[in-house]
């Protein structure tokens, strides 16, 4: 006997729904254990360095002035960012950081451009270029210390010549392996030169820059600690120097812990904008 039309819809109805369903139930499930995933090994391996850490110490298998206990150096952390001057240290390092990363975008990403869409410019420059990474920090600072002088500036510098080159190569990278079949289908809709940079190559190139910018702006903590370990400042490097200078070894630990978190917080930052892009 068949059906009345109305019977037989509502069955369709609730199977598509139900099938529709199922994938986004599962999805929603499997985000949490992924977030787990990716969450449980870096945590579960910095709580097995801690515990090993604390087992040496608790021993005496190492001296506390060669290696202080980890409770000792937090506390000395809480008590240096409560009490102390470390977050004014902290902050003229992260403004010469900042400083140095602006600089590097600003040389990096024109110059990337460029190389990637002229062959001349890449034979002339790429030599030179990868001859530029055989020279150290550390010799440059005090050139750089002669020609400029002491302060911000000589120190931005030095970071903007440490996170030059990864920006630059990742620039690079991006517009090379952009598809020339979309490339070509803009211009035979009569999109210009800016145009073309503006809509189409900078937006598919953009997450590949930003790679590049997470890296040196990781690096350009570096570039700030070693220029004013030659240079002088006020920032944490001349906090490790004195600390070094005065055997400080709990001083010394406080003061890596920071970079530390300082580096992970840049790259964190510099992430948090890339996932943002992709979506």
């Amino acid at each position: 006997m068949p059906q009345p039309e109305s019977m037989t819809r509502i069955p369709r109805a609730t199977a598509v729904a139900a099938g529709t369903g199922r994938p986004a139930r599962a999805a929603a499930a499997r985000r949490p254990a992924g977030r787990a995933a990716a969450v449980l090994p870096p945590l579960v391996f910095g709580l097995l360095l801690l515990g090993s850490w604390e087992a040496v110490t608790a021993t005496g298998a190492v001296s506390a002035f060669f290696l202080p206990a980890p409770g000792t150096v937090a506390q000395a952390f809480v008590d240096a960012v409560a009490h102390g001057s470390l977050l004014d240290y902290t902050w003229q390092t992260v403004l010469e950081s900042l400083a140095g990363s602006a600089l590097g975008i600003a040389a990096a990403v024109p110059l990337g451009y460029l190389m990637a869409r002229s062959t001349i410019a890449a034979r002339a420059l790429q030599p030179y270029l990868a001859a530029s990474q055989a020279v150290p920090a550390v010799a440059l600072a005090p050139l750089l210390a002669i020609w400029v002088g002491y302060g911000l500036l000589p120190i931005a510098i030095l970071c903007a010549l440490l996170v030059f080159f990864p920006m630059l190569v990742n620039t690079m990278l991006g517009l090379r392996e952009l598809d020339p079949e979309v490339l070509n289908a803009a211009r035979v809709d009569g999109v210009g030169h800016w145009g073309m940079l503006r809509h189409i190559e900078f937006p598919l190139a953009l997450p590949s820059v930003l790679a590049g910018v997470r890296t040196g702006c990781t690096l350009s903590i570096t570039g700030a600690v070693v220029g004013e370990f030659v240079m002088g400042g006020e920032g944490l490097g001349q906090l490790l120097a004195v600390q070094r200078g005065q055997a400080d070894s709990t001083g010394l630990f406080v003061s890596l812990l920071t970079l530390t978190l300082l580096a992970a917080g840049t790259y964190g930052a510099v992430r948090l904008v890339e996932l943002r892009v992709d979506r």
